[in-house]
């Protein structure tokens, strides 16, 4: 079976800042593309909703999505 993937120039917005790319990309070779640090420790939201970690491989990003890369931070008070 040959799947068949149109790429394109599209525009998607990363952490509130709009970047242009070609689409589709994966979420992990977007992640790769923005120097993301420490990627095994990054949260990530595409288009509001939490993705699991295991799905970052086959996530696709599209024109007109949302990427938010987070970090959460435990701590407490002194």
């Amino acid at each position: 079976m040959i799947i068949e993937i149109t790429i394109k120039m599209a525009k998607i917005q990363v952490n509130g800042n709009e970047q242009e790319l070609e689409v589709p990309i994966s979420l992990i070779d977007l992640i790769k593309k923005n120097d993301v640090a420490q990627p095994e420790m990054v949260s990530v939201q595409v288009n509001g909703e939490f993705l699991p970690r295991e799905n970052f491989n086959s996530t696709l990003i599209y024109d007109g999505d949302e990427v938010d890369f987070l970090y959460f931070m435990g701590g407490g008070s002194i």
